[in-house]
């Protein structure tokens, strides 16, 4: 995995949990202008996705991105809106935490 998809990786996770923030304030607040941002900024994640997807390949960069939003949101609903995760919730994080390790070893890697 080379530094320009990793780049672009951090810039779709900023981009998307940025929306996903957005999305849960409009649940809280009802919000039409924050519905919109929280809709504008899933298009431009989505945007940054085809780049990825040009970088690292369908499956790397779809895998990656929704092992880090997984990982990332939750430190969010944590910190920003107090909620909380089931043991075995958290087990299942967990085994996201291990497959973005795997996923970011090189593709000619062997075990």
């Amino acid at each position: 995995m080379n530094i320009q998809f990793l780049s672009w990786l951090v810039g779709a996770m900023v981009v998307f949990l940025s929306a996903a923030t957005a999305s849960r304030a409009y649940v809280s607040n009802s919000s039409i202008s924050v519905l919109v941002l929280s809709l504008v900024l899933y298009c431009i994640g989505n945007l940054i996705m085809v780049r990825l997807m040009r970088e690292g390949g369908l499956g790397l960069a779809i895998s990656a991105s929704a092992v880090a939003q997984l990982l990332l949101i939750n430190v969010i609903a944590f910190a920003v809106f107090g909620e909380r995760l089931s043991g075995i919730q958290i087990l299942g994080v967990g085994f996201g935490v291990v497959s973005m390790i795997l996923l970011l070893f090189p593709a000619d890697t062997k075990i």
